[in-house]
């Protein structure tokens, strides 16, 4: 398929609602409607993502998503050439509720259905929002994921390495609860840390002296609650000057994970003589202004160019999703009614799997 489409998108694999219209052909497409609703506020008294209420959520705002993008975008179902659906990774609830969505649309309207790899959204969001060219350099970092990927094409991705435990937007909300901060952590930290002293906690860099591109943010973690249980201890609580430090010390030493492993991560990718070469980043912690700054500064030393989306489109959203579906329609046919959700669905199924596996598939 060569000719101009336009994709309506689904997204619901954890916490955010949305959906969107793109239209266009893949490496030069425009977004005319992206919809997102949060849903913060249900889950801020219990510190985290309940999974049960996000499915339930998902369940009672995706037609009124859909009925909203499609508004916004100016056009009826009728008017659509294809409906992308997150199918995986995620809560399962919430794929779920999205995926019977694009089914139920899908049936009603005749129009083909295409299951999108959540990750595979975020790793072709350049394509979407700068039209960047194969092969370039991809971190795909995010609450729950965190991986360098070579992305040789809309369905060919090549891991060069990622977390072994927790990815860094799991390590900031963790560290924000710690800390006594709202949710989401990764911004209540960068607010913050924007007043703090970041040399005043030396917190590990892991895995900086071993070799490839593997990070790991677990250990970190467990020395900002160490910290701050030292803090305690001394005064009976923590101050706001305190909270700002240990902010400020904890993003530093995940900026330098990330900057440090993302020189090793262009050593391999240059290795290929791209003709562009191009490092990308993009997922919620993308968003994160001091996490940017530093990669690309990486990028300026190596002589590399560096695209990282607009914010809206670096936290979960459904135009990438829609974007996917267009690049996806050129390489194969679309799935059926037995698309199935799952909670598990690595980018590089060619990989050792990094986090394992189970019944359920591998983890990344």
């Amino acid at each position: 398929m060569t000719q101009v489409a336009t994709v309506l998108g689904i997204e619901s694999s954890c916490d955010d609602t949305a959906a969107a219209v793109v239209r266009g052909v893949p490496g030069n497409m425009e977004v005319l409607s992206s919809v997102v609703f949060g849903q913060a506020d249900l889950h801020s008294d219990f510190g985290g993502v309940v999974p049960e209420i996000a499915a339930r959520a998902h369940a009672e705002r995706l037609d009124m998503s859909v009925a909203q993008a499609l508004e916004q975008a100016g056009i009826g179902l009728c008017d659509i050439d294809a409906i992308a659906a997150t199918c995986g990774p995620g809560l399962i609830g919430g794929v779920v509720a999205g995926v019977m969505t694009a089914k139920g649309l899908s049936a009603a309207t005749g129009k083909p259905l295409y299951g999108i790899n959540h990750l595979a959204g975020h790793a072709l969001t350049p394509r979407l929002s700068s039209g960047i060219a194969f092969p370039y350099l991809m971190l795909l970092v995010s609450g729950g994921h965190c991986q360098f990927l070579i992305a040789r094409g809309p369905d060919d991705f090549k891991r060069l390495g990622g977390t072994i435990d927790d990815a860094p937007g799991e390590a900031f909300d963790k560290v924000a609860r710690l800390i006594g901060l709202g949710q989401p952590g990764g911004p209540a930290i960068e607010t913050i840390a924007q007043d703090g002293e970041a040399k005043r906690f030396a917190f590990p860099r892991p895995l900086s002296n071993k070799p490839g591109c593997d990070l790991s943010f677990s250990g970190l973690k467990t020395a900002v609650l160490r910290a701050r249980d030292d803090i305690i201890a001394k005064q009976g609580g923590l101050t706001v000057r305190d909270q700002a430090d240990l902010a400020a010390s904890f993003q530093a030493a995940v900026t330098d994970s990330l900057a440090g492993k993302a020189k090793r991560a262009l050593e391999v990718y240059l290795d290929l003589a791209p003709v562009i070469p191009t490092f990308c980043v993009a997922g919620g912690v993308a968003a994160n202004m001091t996490i940017r700054t530093v990669l690309e500064t990486v990028c300026a030393e190596a002589n590399v160019a560096f695209d990282a989306p607009p914010l809206a489109l670096c936290t979960d959203n459904a135009a990438m999703i829609a974007a996917a579906g267009i690049e996806q329609m050129r390489l194969r046919a679309p799935d059926g009614m037995d698309l199935s959700a799952r909670p598990r669905m690595p980018l590089d199924t060619k990989s050792t799997a990094m986090l394992g596996s189970g019944k359920k598939g591998a983890k990344a």
